[in-house]
């Protein structure tokens, strides 16, 4: 993964700098969560309390991007958050970057379920 502010923000986030995470976005910046619309947010001032919440819930969480692909201003990333309020979070966030900050995401991100977990319609079946 190439993009300058994208790796600033995951250094930010692994540091827990809360003032280097907001300057990575935008003022304008807006975020949407597809399968969780009351998730959507909007701001910078709204990222910074997002993560400073975070930050204080998960005092131990670790972020990282594990792929990416780059097209035009977007990054999509299969990110992953471990230690995240007691959870192991994955997903995918589509990153829209123009100008030198983040000016918008889509989240889907899930909590990742315990290898033992039943799946939909039942207990997993060995393969």
């Amino acid at each position: 993964m190439n993009n300058p502010v994208v790796k600033r923000l995951v250094s930010a986030l692994n540091d827990h700098d809360l003032d280097a995470v907001a300057a990575c976005f935008g003022d304008d910046f807006t975020s949407d969560w597809p399968a969780h619309p009351a998730r959507d947010f909007a701001g910078r001032d709204r990222v910074r309390r997002n993560w400073e919440v975070i930050f204080t819930q998960s005092p131990d969480i670790i972020v990282e991007i594990t792929n990416a692909v780059e097209a035009d201003d977007k990054v999509w990333g299969e990110w992953a958050y471990t230690n995240a309020g007691g959870q192991d979070l994955r997903g995918v966030i589509i990153i829209t970057v123009r100008d030198g900050f983040i000016r918008h995401s889509r989240f889907y991100m899930e909590a990742v379920d315990a290898a033992d977990a039943p799946g939909p319609g039942g207990p997993r079946i060995a393969r």
